[in-house]
């Protein structure tokens, strides 16, 4: 036999033994678990079930739940109405006065465009547009946000509360009518939004994620997976409100955080916008007709009109700069 031979013929029977001993060790392994099983008083050891897998599969489970309600979370942005943001700003939905107050604002920019500036038709019409679509719009925006930072503030406090009075023996639903007593404003409104659905029959997790829309935080958005979580798995709601209220703690401590450590860039931002307006003001009350022609000639009008263009456009950019999302 030649030696090529007899390497392959000593590889080959060095793999069918190692396929034995593995065969071997894992039927070993095998029946020690069935012992195991046996000696936890499982008989036969055929309902064997490992602790790991449970967890695992409780972990699977989570992290399916989780990505559900992102999914629907993506599914359900850019749908927003003009009914739902007035709730979110804490106002009744009355879409006809919206409107109406809308053209109001519309009529007097344009007024101004038309009467103060002297401006032409085209660019009337686009102080008619901003005042009918955009600043109605900018105005709930900046009350959704008020309103917003307002329930932050509360809300862990609020968490905690009804974590006091469930431990106190309190059901769940008499906790939520508690706070809504006890909490004045966008809490106070929204748990007795929550109280009310929950009266009528509907669930507690599912009454927070309708809530979800008039209120589209990150924390009431965990508050709402946290409660369909425990409201699936069973688990204690004290634990959950107390992990969640230490959460939100934490998020709004890294905000104030963040706000601190950006003040100077923000204050930078303010000077620059600011130094135009101060300088043309300090200039009509040291010349007076020094600026006449930048609001009193076609052309100038032109200049000024493209200036304030160019204005907002680097305070957006400088907003976008310091705007750090959580």
């Amino acid at each position: 036999m030649t030696p090529l031979q007899i390497i392959l013929i000593a590889a080959i029977v060095f793999l069918l033994v190692a396929i034995a001993m593995f065969v071997i060790m894992n039927s070993v392994a095998k029946q020690k678990q069935k012992n195991i099983a046996v000696i936890k008083g499982i008989a036969g050891g055929e309902g064997y079930i490992d602790e790991k897998d449970i967890q695992n599969k409780r972990r699977a489970e989570i992290a399916k739940k989780l990505k559900n309600t992102r999914d629907e979370e993506k599914k359900g942005q850019g749908k927003e109405t003009i009914s739902i943001k007035l709730q979110q700003a804490g106002l009744k939905p009355a879409i006809g006065k919206f409107w109406i107050l809308s053209l109001i604002s519309a009529v007097a920019c344009a007024a101004l465009a038309k009467f103060a500036f002297h401006l032409s038709i085209m660019l009337i019409g686009m102080f008619f547009i901003i005042g009918l679509l955009g600043l109605p719009r900018m105005i709930l925006k900046r009350k959704i946000k008020k309103r917003q930072k307002k329930f932050l503030e509360e809300f862990a406090d609020a968490l905690e509360a009804i974590v006091r009075l469930l431990k106190a023996g309190m059901p769940v639903s008499e906790a939520v009518s508690m706070i809504t007593r006890e909490y004045d404003g966008p809490v106070g409104e929204e748990m007795s939004i929550i109280y009310d659905k929950q009266r009528i029959g509907i669930p507690l997790h599912e009454a927070v994620a309708e809530g979800c829309r008039r209120m589209p935080l990150p924390e009431m958005k965990m508050f709402a997976a946290g409660l369909s979580i425990q409201a699936q798995t069973g688990s204690s709601l004290s634990d959950v409100l107390i992990n969640l209220a230490r959460v939100i703690r934490e998020r709004f401590k890294l905000k104030r955080k963040i706000m601190a450590l950006s003040s100077e860039a923000i204050s930078s931002a303010a000077i620059i916008a600011a130094l135009p307006p101060l300088v043309a003001t300090g200039l009509y009350f040291v010349s007076p007709g020094y600026l006449d022609p930048l609001f009193f000639t076609s052309f100038g009008t032109q200049l000024l009109m493209g200036a304030l263009f160019w204005m907002v456009c680097g305070v957006m950019v400088m907003k976008q700069m310091i705007n750090f999302k959580i």
